[in-house]
């Protein structure tokens, strides 16, 4: 059903092959889009899938020429002008403006009412839903749920302990939904397939305060780590754009002491730990841009909120799927297979775990019996779920 590590890279290798010709090149008939990258084009992690899947539609959408624009963080660098980049891209041509970071909401939907010819999207999002975007915007995600469901699972065949830690970004929204998908998907193979007792099985979580490790500003995602491996968690599983998993996971490895980690949103992830290194789920965001690129040039377009599942046949064919999974050489044979299985349930609708009931952790309810969540609730998760337990104070 899907390509394990080495042959993700090699499938991506070959889509970007030949695509290395100067960003800023001027071509008279090239339909321009362009990027802002809230960080590093090359960061081996969230802005260069971005960029990759930038490339991927030059590839193969005749005609079409990527721009961009990286390290466009306020936070990082207070002079960023997110407004005056949009405005580049613009003056440069760009006929569709993809902004890849969410805090870049406010800035964008003036830029869109501002420039109503060109059409933007915004990653992440939920304007479309609010009813605040206008005509000329769409809101654009991958189903990284769906990942963390898979996370989830592969952490519960592999642990010893029965205690599983996740290291989430921010107690937000889409913190939170990434968090509450890795528990379902470790419930779903300890109890299911394993067979445990439910009780048997720990579920920790720890905020580090950002998808990225902003020194000084944010709980290090190394010392939040290394917290929920001394708390006895064996395997740790990532909800950040950062590798210190792995990292830690493998400094802290030893003969008697068995730990495995769980990366994020980086398919080349496993070449800094082998050992340890159970996979990664990540976004691929070709497909999702191909699907708009086509729509702003052919007249088709039309405000959408794009919340987008994996190709199902392939998750890991980074022509289709916007979503994919990689196991990493950490992961036993048998456990690899069990997620497969688990992954091609999950994509004929034998198994949803998000059906109720389901409470949240104060006990009130998210879903009642027999009740199906909705993209929207799903989305818009006021809590994690009961039977999580939460360090640092989140709820």
């Amino acid at each position: 059903m899907w390509i394990k590590g080495l042959w993700v890279l090699l499938v991506i290798a070959w889509l970007l092959n030949g695509l290395a010709a100067p960003v800023w090149a001027k071509k008279a008939d090239a339909f321009v889009f362009g990027l802002l990258l809230a960080g590093p084009a090359d960061d081996d992690s969230w802005n260069q899938a971005h960029h990759d899947g930038g490339r991927i539609v030059e590839k193969r959408v005749p005609g079409s020429r990527m721009i961009f624009i990286d390290n466009v963080n306020p936070s990082a660098q207070p002079e960023v002008d997110i407004s005056m980049h949009v405005d580049e891209l613009v003056s440069d041509d760009a006929r569709l403006v993809i902004a890849t970071a969410a805090y870049m909401n406010v800035e964008i939907l003036r830029a869109a009412r501002r420039y109503p010819g060109v059409h933007f999207v915004l990653i992440g999002g939920d304007d479309v839903i609010t009813g605040k975007a206008p005509q000329n915007l769409s809101n654009l995600m991958g189903r990284m749920t769906v990942g963390q469901m898979m996370a989830g699972f592969a952490a519960a065949l592999t642990t010893r302990t029965g205690k599983i830690g996740y290291l989430g970004a921010q107690n937000t929204e889409q913190g939170r939904r990434q968090a509450a998908a890795c528990y379902q998907g470790a419930r779903y193979g300890w109890e299911k397939v394993l067979k445990k007792k439910p009780a048997a099985l720990t579920f920790t979580v720890t905020w580090t305060g950002h998808w990225y490790n902003v020194p000084g500003e944010v709980l290090a995602p190394q010392q939040a780590t290394r917290q929920l491996f001394e708390a006895g968690c064996d395997v740790v599983v990532s909800g950040i754009r950062t590798v210190e998993v792995l990292q830690v996971a493998d400094q802290m490895r030893s003969e008697d002491l068995q730990l495995w980690a769980i990366a994020y949103d980086d398919v080349g992830t496993c070449d800094k730990a082998n050992a340890v290194c159970l996979g990664a789920p990540h976004f691929n965001w070709g497909p999702g841009y191909i699907r708009l690129v086509t729509a702003s040039r052919s007249g088709t377009w039309r405000s959408e909120w794009l919340w987008l599942e994996p190709d199902w046949i392939d998750m890991n064919d980074a022509q289709t799927s916007p979503i994919g999974f990689f196991a990493g050489p950490a992961l036993t044979e048998d456990a690899w297979m069990q997620l497969d299985a688990f992954a091609q349930d999950l994509g004929a609708g034998r198994v949803n775990l998000f059906k109720g009931p389901l409470a949240y952790r104060d006990g009130s309810a998210f879903l009642r019996p027999g009740e199906r969540a909705s993209d929207k609730k799903l989305w818009y998760i006021k809590q994690v779920l009961q039977g999580m337990q939460v360090l640092d104070g989140g709820r």
